[in-house]
């Protein structure tokens, strides 16, 4: 049996005078070794992209984070930070690529910008600064700080019980997560189901509630120093079981 096949959207990034289609290390890293997947990294090609000979090799969908932000014309408000990175060829190329993916049931993992993508791209609506919102806090990392201490656990989650996420965390009603975001959902799309909340109410992970495949968009970062985080490890083992039982039933593991 080979691997299964988890396509990893890339991002565009200037990298000395050329643009190039990247993904971070971190991610390709936790989906070949905590969801025992093989990772193949999509470029970024907009509507070039041909979704059906992609979808035709896929067993599951991971979308990562990125320092760039969905564009904001895309949930119908104006840009309100022009200075902060945008990426409109990643736009162009994950939104409709997750509403394809629901459609064949694909199993979605979604983590950072990817959770704020899928939200987009089945109609829901982002704050573009959390924290000139009333009531909410700083989600934003000290960015003066070293890696290690902006990835630190930043604040706590309460689980939804009986929800998807507390059933993988083996019926947890906390986890402390890090925190590294200046966007988040402000109108939650249809369809979406609410798994875990920030203490300031903010939704920080939610799954697809009708979807005929495992889906699961979180808003912190379960990538990082993967092997050190149980937590973290039991959402990437069920994603990646969940690509198993996709492959399985496609027929071609083999």
């Amino acid at each position: 049996m080979h691997r299964p096949i988890v396509i990893v959207p890339a991002c565009i990034n200037q990298i000395g005078v050329h643009p190039n289609h990247t993904a971070q290390r971190k991610y390709v890293d936790a989906v070949a070794a905590g969801a025992g997947c093989q990772p193949l990294i999509l470029p970024a090609l907009g509507e070039a992209t041909d979704l059906q000979a992609v979808l035709a090799l896929a067993d599951g969908i991971m979308l990562t984070g990125s320092p760039s932000n969905v564009h904001a014309s895309l949930y119908g408000q104006e840009l309100r930070d022009p200075s902060l990175p945008l990426d409109p060829a990643r736009d162009a190329t994950t939104l409709p690529l997750i509403r394809a993916a629901l459609a064949r049931g694909l199993p979605l993992l979604a983590i950072c910008r990817g959770f704020q993508e899928v939200n987009v791209a089945l109609g829901g609506t982002l704050h573009q600064a959390v924290h000139e919102v009333e009531g909410m806090r700083d989600h934003r990392e000290p960015k003066h700080l070293s890696l290690e201490e902006q990835y630190a656990p930043s604040h706590r989650v309460r689980l939804e019980q009986g929800g998807r996420l507390s059933r993988i965390l083996e019926g947890a009603t906390e986890i402390d997560v890090n925190s590294l975001h200046g966007q988040g959902i402000a109108t939650l799309a249809p369809g979406l189901q609410v798994e875990a909340r920030a203490e300031d109410g903010l939704v920080e992970a939610y799954s697809v509630a009708d979807a005929p495949g495992f889906t699961l968009a979180l808003q912190w970062h379960p990538e990082w120093r993967l092997e050190h985080n149980p937590d973290s490890q039991k959402m990437f083992l069920a994603f990646g079981q969940a690509c198993r039982i996709y492959q399985s039933k496609a027929g071609r593991g083999a």
